[in-house]
């Protein structure tokens, strides 16, 4: 049961920080028993690294939207580039639902 930092990200995820000290199981220099434990609890206020990437994507996506809304408002000009803002759509969609099943994967998985 070794010691560890913990950093708390501001949309409620969390990560194991640096190592901070040893058990009394372990005595051997650069090791650890295997066993995590806090030290200390830090909040950042900054969203992790998967829901960055998440609304990275959302913004992309609304960008997407708003184009084929403004393309269809000027008739039937575009239709080529309509069609590929939509198959981008339904890719960013399979990437946003993949991003959000990882997430919630690492919320219920205990420490990961």
């Amino acid at each position: 049961m070794c010691f560890f930092d913990n950093h708390i990200f501001a949309c409620g995820d969390w990560k194991w920080g640096h190592f901070r000290q040893h058990c009394n199981k372990e005595y051997r220099t650069g090791e650890t028993c295997g066993m995590k434990l806090v030290m200390m609890s830090y909040r950042i206020n900054n969203k992790c690294k998967t829901c960055e990437k998440i609304d990275t994507k959302l913004r992309r996506r609304a960008a997407e939207v708003e184009r084929i809304s403004r393309w269809e408002q000027e008739g039937s000009r575009f239709m080529a580039s309509i069609d590929r803002a939509y198959d981008n759509i339904k890719t960013l969609d399979a990437e946003i639902l993949e991003l959000q099943n990882e997430r919630q994967k690492r919320s219920v998985q205990f420490g990961s």
